[in-house]
């Protein structure tokens, strides 16, 4: 930290933050507009890359960091949720922001929030335009947190928009459609902006490709188009494949990291200068990216987000490319109102066992019944424990097998890296 801070009063103005997490989302950008005004609109003074997606928008904000990085610009990464420690959501050259501009930021801006009514996420987004305003980065690459078009992030007027992929997720608020749900994602295009087009489905990729053009961006490119990839190859250090000549290699294991990959390639592509980064130097940097919860490991352990059924499926099958020690027990709590029947089903075909439990920091609104999970697994075929207690569990699950994969939500991942030595998430 860049000065002593005082941590009772920091965690005080944090859990005021965190008050505003009670209730149901507020899509909609006339708070945040309004808010940000008042700030003085710092996400005005920085360029932005502006990334969407149902999954993957992660991988592909963290590959983007690292190339712009590499190439001598300071960048400023926004993100959510975080895993262990909130600063985690506002990263400048990979690192966790210092507690102290936060504190600061709150100290002063916490009554203006309330006051206006400004939700949760809507004030750590401001408060990330604000820090990396601040920080005088040179660009932020800034992922949404919930659709796209009535998302806090799409007050930007970013020099490059992508979306990754397209799945269900968030239905309640984007549509019981895949076609309705691509449509706000795609919300995040503007008039005369590149616009990125990951959607591996045809279908659905046409209506992203759609929405872009009926909103001006220009040029729309759908990455699908631009070259096939070839020679995949996932091994535990992270995935390699040929594309237009090149080849590439990414520090992220996963058959599904190539589309991520090819996303972020893309993106930089289209950039204008000076941020523009021609595909052969962008190649040189990917295999450097590194992201904590997304198939990482630590030991005996491997880490992942997934927290819906298309998720979970990548990281089944990236478990059976990387073929971990086995027996494979996956320590498992998801929320609620996820499809965790899905998630489960997805998981199933490659792992040995499951041991459900309840991730601690998860929201009790939104709290899965473990028990109700486990009739369900067992009725299921499968092998199948409950220990609801999240540190016991922590402690009987390498009894259970040679490796222990932890995921079904960012709660879940967060809370055993925040209780195991060496956690990769803060860096």
């Amino acid at each position: 930290m860049d000065r002593a801070l005082n941590t009772g009063a920091y965690r005080a103005a944090l859990d005021a933050l965190f008050a505003r997490t009670t209730g149901q989302w507020k899509l909609g950008l006339e708070r945040v507009e309004g808010f940000l005004r008042e700030l003085g609109d710092p996400h005005r003074r920085i360029p932005t890359v502006h990334i969407a997606g149902t999954n993957g928008k992660g991988s592909v904000c963290a590959s983007l960091e690292t190339v712009l990085r590499r190439r001598g610009f300071r960048v400023g990464t926004y993100t959510s949720p975080h895993l262990v420690d909130f600063r985690e959501r506002f990263r400048i050259d990979g690192a966790p922001i210092d507690e102290a501009p936060i504190f600061d930021f709150l100290e002063r801006w916490t009554p203006r929030v309330e006051t206006l009514g400004v939700t949760f996420f809507e004030a750590t987004t401001a408060m990330g335009f604000q820090l990396f305003a601040d920080a005088q980065v040179d660009i932020a690459v800034i992922e949404t947190g919930l659709g796209g078009r009535l998302d806090a992030t799409n007050v930007v007027q970013p020099l490059v928009a992508g979306v990754t992929s397209i799945g269900f997720d968030h239905m309640e608020w984007l549509g019981e459609t895949l076609p309705k749900i691509a449509r706000e994602k795609a919300g995040i295009f503007k008039p005369g902006v590149p616009a990125i087009v990951g959607e591996p489905d045809p279908a659905v990729r046409h209506v992203l490709a759609e929405e872009a053009a009926r909103r001006g961006a220009a040029p729309v490119r759908i990455v699908a188009e631009e070259g096939e990839a070839t020679a995949i190859r996932v091994t535990a250090a992270g995935t390699t494949f040929r594309w237009q000549g090149l080849e590439v290699a990414t520090g992220l294991p996963g058959h599904h990291q190539v589309a991520n990959a090819l996303v972020a390639l893309t993106m930089l592509d289209a950039l204008p200068a000076p941020f523009h980064v021609p595909r052969e130097a962008a190649v040189t940097a990917l295999a450097e990216v590194q992201l904590a919860g997304r198939f990482s490991r630590q030991g005996r352990w491997i880490f992942d987000v997934a927290h819906n059924p298309a998720g979970a499926a990548v990281t089944a099958e990236t478990l059976r490319a990387v073929a971990p020690p086995g027996p494979v027990v996956a320590l498992v709590s998801v929320l609620g109102d996820k499809d965790w029947r899905g998630i489960l089903r997805a998981l199933a075909p490659a792992v040995q066992g499951f041991l459900l439990t309840n991730a601690p920091t998860a929201p009790a609104s939104r709290a899965w019944v473990a028990a109700e999970a486990l009739a369900f697994a067992r009725d299921e075929g499968w092998q199948a424990e409950l220990e609801p207690d999240f540190d016991r569990a922590l402690a009987r699950a390498p009894s259970m097998g040679e490796t222990v994969l932890v995921t079904g939500s960012f709660h879940t991942v967060g809370d055993a890296m925040a209780r195991l030595p060496g956690s990769p998430a803060t860096g």
